[in-house]
């Protein structure tokens, strides 16, 4: 099969941001259901723990921290030196707020304040804080692009502590307190959920996905993280150099496997889609591994195609005239939802032009399929309608006949 010219480590020279992204489909703007009782329910405490207790509750792993949040770092070293510079300084820093795992007594989930405490984890590699063990999976980090305390270049924690002269640095850096919010009791996902989004009401929203890792842990949770990383193609199909702080990239290949597995499954509530999706696929992994890791890889074909066929325009929906430049999930859905299909993907590349003017001529003259992927996009019928509207204008482009999806009592079929 004829492939693209342009190989996916040839990432576009543009990185992506939020504005890069069309999220009308996307978890951030799905509403949480929770009640009144709800909220009463839960128990929220306010915590004055100093830095040295979060070293220790980090070092002991009480703190869910995993090594791989590193990939999603949001922080460059500078603004986590200035952080660490303002606990030594006694400066105000924002609060920290954990949810108590119901799985594991006296283990907490982050909600808010990852970054703060990678950046502390990272400055306590290779110190009396350091978790012996695996210390290796954090990378240190050394002070830099300090305002203050520029004497303080270059220096660890560890090096601190070995230092007699900054002695009262390090205890005021250990005493310093850090308000630290535990939510206890709380009712159900729904109610974490609504924290979560609402923490981040007015700054950079965080996805869902975040919180859905930490509640669903198990091996394919992992490997999604895993495979998300490691795909080049995933990485040119949303124009980033590297692995999504907002894990927007784990949740786009999570909705692949979510519609090859359990499309028929699909009521309209897309977080709890994904989240039985993780579930049940969790549950798989001991038997069905090799299964898995093979549709992965498919997905990684399916955006080959794409790219072969609509080149740099790929997952972005044509709109008055033009291409909008914005990764679209509801394109992507359609398109890896057929090119997964290796023959269906060779008769359009080799077709590319006619079935690049099908999508231009259903995005300008169908009104229901732009509803589709720009509106209504999340019910079980507009989820079908732009399954198979696509489908019906491919296989007229392809001229070979495709299985189209179709609507039975709310419910979609193959």
């Amino acid at each position: 099969m004829e492939r693209s010219t342009c190989g996916p480590g040839d990432l576009m020279a543009r990185v992506s941001t939020t504005d890069d992204f069309d999220d009308q489909d996307g978890e951030e703007n799905e509403p949480s259901d929770v009640s009144s009782d709800d909220v009463t329910r839960a128990v929220v405490t306010d915590t004055d723990w100093t830095t040295e207790t979060i070293l220790s509750q980090l070092r002991r792993g009480n703190i869910l921290l995993n090594p791989r949040f590193q990939r999603r770092d949001a922080w460059d070293k500078p603004r986590k030196s200035k952080f660490i510079e303002s606990l030594i300084l006694g400066l105000p820093i924002p609060q920290i707020v954990l949810a108590e795992d119901k799985r594991r007594r006296g283990k907490f989930i982050v909600l808010d304040g990852k970054q703060r405490l990678l950046a502390l984890r990272q400055f306590a590699a290779g110190s009396s804080f350091a978790i012996s063990e695996g210390e290796q999976d954090f990378q240190g980090l050394k002070l830099t692009g300090l305002q203050v305390r520029e004497d303080l270049r270059l220096k660890t924690l560890a090096k601190i502590e070995n230092d007699s002269e900054l002695v009262d640095d390090l205890n005021a850096f250990l005493n310093e307190t850090i308000r630290t919010v535990v939510v206890r009791r709380w009712p159900n996902e729904e109610f974490l959920n609504l924290v979560f989004l609402r923490l981040n009401t007015g700054s950079v929203k965080l996805s869902p996905q975040e919180l859905r890792q930490a509640l669903h842990p198990g091996d394919f949770t992992n490997y999604l993280d895993d495979a998300a990383t490691d795909s080049l193609w995933l990485k040119k199909a949303l124009r980033s150099e590297k692995p999504d702080f907002r894990m927007r990239d784990v949740e786009i290949l999570l909705r692949y496997f979510a519609f090859r597995y359990r499309l028929q499954d699909y009521t309209g509530n897309l977080k709890t889609f994904l989240d039985s999706t993780v579930n049940q696929l969790n549950e798989k992994w001991g038997d069905e591994e090799e299964e898995i890791r093979q549709v992965g890889k498919q997905c990684d074909s399916s955006i080959e195609s794409t790219f072969a066929i609509f080149g740099e325009n790929s997952f972005y929906r044509w709109s008055n005239g033009d291409y909008e430049g914005r990764f679209n999930r509801a394109v992507f859905d359609v398109m890896t939802y057929y090119f997964t299909d290796p023959n269906v993907a060779a008769a359009s590349i080799e077709r590319r032009e006619q079935v690049e003017a099908a999508f231009k001529d259903l995005c300008a003259e169908n009104v229901q399929f732009v509803e589709a992927i720009q509106t209504t996009t999340k019910t079980p019928l507009a989820t079908q309608r732009r399954l198979s509207l696509w489908g019906r204008s491919l296989q007229l482009a392809i001229e070979q006949p495709l299985p189209i999806p179709r609507l039975v009592d709310n419910r979609i079929f193959v």
